[in-house]
């Protein structure tokens, strides 16, 4: 971000509230304040200068008033490098003069630039505690890494002023970690809104209701104060991440004023509230802070921008941004109180409806550098900028995650940032689709919007459904579709997991996780409940496996329900005995087992156990085998829970026979075998 060449950092980068006496970081925790003390002052985000650096410039003007009129009365740095360059013509090694053209450079965020001035300035032994700090920095922002550690090394050994020597040391412990951070690479595309973006200045990107909308020095009109356009609200209509141009509009002049810079926008959830941030006018006596403005939305018509009474007097409350139940506003801030140049805060509403209770949002989020552009994603975790968190040269984007009062800070890596300024970051589509501002190389000039798709395949999500159709059987085993019927899913505990209604035409679907085992259950009046075990254990697909952003797999098990027949007789399959004996075999118990489950699953009914033999032996011990077998049969089914009541035990020996085996016939033992066989028949339903 140019931090004077857009008023981004004068208008976008602008902070936000108050200091109570106890901080509030991310998300509530609270934490004891900090203690802090007069930090330096910053220009990218405003003039808030201590007492200290006020006399020295006053001294510095009274010194040299010609040579430094533009860059200490005007601020007019543009300016003021070229007065300081027509120096250094005859007085290139001038220590004063290289410095004061360095720190133009710096203040109009073209660290690069500043950095031979800033190395003649030094060798010149020109005398300012931030001489070698903001000469680091400048190293920093130009990939010199190992060249800003070690003048930040030797800096810090011999600087007298704490919160610079503070600040010299958290940047060595920040060069330090860029390995690591360097390693956290994402597949995103990055690329710059060409369609809308101009010489000038596009930064802070708000979307909603399909129109992005954004500020922008683009307009003719000057700030004569800093000799760079005023900085205005737009909006653009977007299809997906591409701008429709011929849609670009300014904002009405109710959000517009004249000379006036206006910047970061942001709407509450529900579109009927806006906030924004304004001032910074022109002139030597008009007000130089930045406030934010909020409207509200009645009737189809946007009321007067008033100023918040969250705001600080004579200090910076920029960069607005709503969490998603719009009762929090995040914003940004240089107010007293802080930990450093600007800091994150946040206001809540109050029962009456107005903005209030302002917290700095902690250490953890805040450093001695500068915090911006706050945005609240909707996976809950703080998007922001910082150039006080370990970072690749300027503002960097980071993340911020509150688990269990424990507050993680990530840098969001390469792909997403540079050694420029890069902030403001919103998802359109979360969490692969956004935008974001930077004054990267390769841009069209200033600060420019960008869209950004992430693609990386941890972001790739994956549901699995189970789908059916419910059927009803036939006598001749033939299937006919069978709507509205109950269906159950159960988990591997028999614990209900959900239950739907069947439609007409008997389809039935539930989401259902990987690596689970359940059973499906249908019911229905007059027809025995159906129960069927499925398991998507090794079956679910591996999170690098993924293609689409958005994958279903389908899992397909039909229920097909038997009707309840009075008389209608069920044969039990492989219900065996030993010969001549009338004993519970433990592979009979197997298949009396699922009898047991069908009286449980369908506790109306009352049946019937019957048992039969071959025609072999005698017609009376046949029989009586026979009963035997039946009355063992229900005597085990007893033992399981089920009620006596409920069961008869039934014995018809050989006298229904299913062939022509009879007395005297010479049958297979294989047709013997059809003969010898257990059944059951419902003999009764209690319609209560």
């Amino acid at each position: 971000m140019k931090k004077l060449n857009s008023l981004l950092f004068i208008i976008a980068t602008i902070y936000l509230s108050s200091c109570a006496t106890q901080k509030t970081n991310f998300l509530g925790v609270q934490e004891e304040p900090k203690k802090t003390v007069a930090t330096p002052s910053n220009p990218s985000i405003g003039s808030t200068q201590n007492a200290a650096k006020i006399i020295t410039a006053e001294k510095e003007e009274q010194k040299t008033p010609k040579v430094l009129k533009s860059y200490v009365e005007d601020q007019n740095y543009t300016q003021a490098i070229v007065d300081f360059k027509a120096e250094l013509v005859n007085n290139p090694e001038a220590g004063d003069i290289n410095y004061y053209t360095a720190e133009s450079y710096r203040k109009l965020g073209d660290s690069k630039s500043s950095i031979p001035y800033y190395a003649k300035a030094i060798a010149a032994g020109f005398d300012n505690p931030e001489l070698e700090l903001n000469y680091a920095l400048a190293l920093k922002a130009d990939e010199q890494y190992e060249n800003a550690k070690k003048v930040l090394s030797t800096y810090a050994n011999f600087a007298t002023i704490e919160v610079y020597k503070e600040r010299a040391q958290q940047e060595i412990k920040n060069l330090e970690k860029l390995d690591s951070i360097s390693l956290y690479v994402r597949n995103v595309d990055l690329k710059p809104l060409d369609e809308i973006n101009t010489p000038e200045s596009e930064y802070s990107p708000t979307f909603f209701n399909n129109e992005l909308y954004f500020s922008s020095t683009r307009e003719a009109g000057t700030f004569n104060r800093y000799n760079v356009p005023f900085s205005d609200l737009y909006k653009v209509g977007v299809e997906g991440l591409t701008p429709d141009a011929a849609t670009l509009s300014q904002l009405p002049e109710l959000f517009n004023s004249q000379n006036v810079n206006e910047g970061s926008l942001a709407f509450s959830p529900d579109g009927n509230t806006m906030v924004f941030a304004k001032g910074n006018t022109d002139g030597k006596k008009s007000r130089r802070s930045v406030d934010l403005f909020i409207s509200y939305k009645k009737n189809g018509k946007w009321s007067t921008p008033v100023s918040m009474p969250i705001n600080s007097p004579e200090y910076w409350d920029t960069s607005p941004s709503f969490n998603l139940a719009g009762t929090t506003m995040y914003f940004a801030s240089d107010r007293p109180g802080g930990f450093g140049g600007s800091d994150i805060y946040r206001a809540t509403l109050n029962d009456r409806g107005r903005w209030a209770n302002v917290s700095n949002m902690g250490a953890s989020i805040n450093t001695s550098g500068d915090e911006v552009f706050p945005y609240v994603a909707p996976d809950n975790k703080l998007y922001f900028a910082s150039d006080g968190h370990a970072g690749f040269g300027m503002l960097d984007l980071f993340s911020a995650e509150n688990k269990g009062g424990v507050v993680t800070i990530r840098n969001l890596g390469p792909s997403f940032n540079s050694a420029a300024d890069d902030f403001g970051l919103i998802y359109s589509d979360f969490p692969f689709e956004g935008f974001y501002t930077s004054n990267r190389e390769g841009g069209k000039g200033g600060d420019d919007l960008y869209s950004f798709v992430d693609n990386s395949s941890d972001l790739k999500k994956i549901t699995y459904a189970l789908r059916g159709t419910t059927y009803q059987r036939n006598e001749d085993s033939t299937q006919v579709i069978l709507g509205d019927v109950r269906v159950k899913l159960l988990d591997a505990n028999g614990e209900l997991v959900d239950d739907v209604l069947s439609s007409r035409g008997g389809s039935f679907s539930f989401p259902i996780d990987p690596e689970k085992d359940y059973t499906l259950q249908g019911e229905k009046n007059a027809f025995f409940l159906s129960r069927k075990i499925f398991s998507t254990v090794g079956q679910g697909i591996a999170q690098e496996d993924l293609v689409e952003r958005f994958t279903e797999k389908v899992f397909n098990e039909d229920l097909t329900l038997d009707p309840i027949i009075l008389d209608a007789i069920i044969l039990l399959e492989n219900i065996y005995y030993d010969l001549a004996k009338a004993e519970i075999r433990s592979d009979a118990a197997l298949e009396l087992n699922k009898l047991v489950q069908l009286l449980n699953d369908n506790p109306e009914i009352k049946i019937e156990i019957s048992s039969h033999t071959d025609s072999r032996d005698d017609d009376d011990a046949n029989m009586d085998l026979s009963q035997r077998r039946a009355q063992a049969a229900v005597d085990y089914i007893i033992t399981k829970g089920i009620d006596r009541e409920r069961l008869v035990a039934k014995g018809y020996g050989e006298s229904l026979l299913i062939n022509g085996c009879t007395n005297d016939v010479e049958c297979s033992e294989e047709e013997h075998q059809k003969n010898r066989r257990t059944e059951f028949k419902v003999i009764n339903v209690d319609q209560n």
